[in-house]
């Protein structure tokens, strides 16, 4: 077994324990601290498929600000486990049944002709001043426009479904009415008084 083959063997060991542990946890920000070292993980695991920008942009984008929020979001809920937890083993037959569906469908899938080694072989070295970003936009842009382009239509309604989730009517919120702030007076706020001066 040479170098390469242990630091994959390595980090994709770490992953999977990680992503078990984001799921068996009972903290949640545990749980979200796992997830971090998963995400590092699969970025070293890129980084020896010699996609580098890849790796970086997982860790930057997921690590760096996902996260980041999310720990934000659950340390200030404070979130009652316990609560959620309640009839947890009620969906555990539903759910179990679920995982082994799904774990066949993986089987099937990756024992089958399409993952061997003569389907996938090793691809060649990379030449002199070859960038996989540079590769990577031309075939985002070529090959891959149009789920590109769909990709982006799917976020860009999710922004607006967001943006209208939070500008919704709620009972007991206040909010502020520009207009109104703009059209006071000072009559309205103000009121001079004439008081005799006072000695003591």
């Amino acid at each position: 077994m040479d170098f390469k083959t242990f630091v994959f063997y390595l980090l994709a060991t770490v992953m999977v324990l990680a992503a078990l542990r984001v799921i068996t946890v009972r903290n949640p920000v545990h749980a979200a601290l796992f997830l971090v070292l998963t995400f590092f993980n699969a970025g070293g695991i890129w980084l020896l498929l010699q996609a580098e920008f890849l790796a970086i942009t997982l860790v930057m984008v997921y690590v760096g600000a996902v996260m980041v929020l999310f720990l934000f979001v659950v340390m200030m809920l404070d979130i009652n486990v316990d609560r959620l937890r309640e009839g947890f083993w009620s969906y555990l037959p539903v759910g179990a049944v679920v995982g082994v569906i799904m774990l066949a469908e993986m089987v099937l899938v990756l024992s089958g002709p399409y993952f061997g080694l003569d389907a996938m072989p090793e691809p060649p070295a990379a030449q002199a001043g070859y960038s996989n970003t540079r590769e990577l936009g031309r075939v985002l842009y070529t090959d891959y426009v149009y789920p590109f382009e769909l990709a982006s239509l799917v976020l860009l309604v999710a922004m607006v479904a967001a943006v209208a989730l939070t500008l919704r009517k709620r009972a007991g919120s206040r909010y502020l009415d520009p207009a109104r702030q703009i059209a006071v007076k000072r009559a309205d706020r103000i009121e001079l008084l004439s008081m005799p001066a006072e000695k003591e």
